[in-house]
């Protein structure tokens, strides 16, 4: 059976887009769009990608829009799994930003397939 916060994501997914590893990966690299790490500050400081801004899922809606004044900024969201991005792109679609994407697998599927980290 299935958590509540596992509800809650399901339900979160439905809402936004996901992107893939290799489609953030290339936005990343580019510079196409702005990366956000949801993670705890603890999490990012361990390893993150590069370039990558945090902005930890309890104080997302404070800082998002010192960050990304103008609401149609291409941001993609990760954390550990892909759980609290989803949460955190619906999150942001919800104040009104309009090209927000989740990263499916998060950063343990980044480093599974060999991407580039900072540490």
């Amino acid at each position: 059976m299935a958590t509540r916060f596992e509800k809650l994501v399901s339900e979160a997914k439905r809402n936004v887009s996901e992107i893939s590893l290799q489609e953030a990966a290339e936005k990343a690299k580019g510079g196409d769009a702005l990366i956000i790490d949801v993670r705890d500050p603890e999490e990012s400081a361990a390893s993150h990608i590069p370039d990558a801004k945090t902005i930890s899922r309890g104080t997302l809606e404070i800082e998002i829009e010192e960050l990304a004044p103008d609401s149609s900024t291409p941001i993609i969201c990760y954390c550990g799994g892909g759980g609290r991005s989803a949460l955190a792109a619906e999150s942001l679609q919800r104040m009104g930003y309009s090209n927000v994407k989740s990263m499916a697998g998060g950063f343990k599927a980044w480093q599974a397939e060999g991407l580039p980290i900072e540490r």
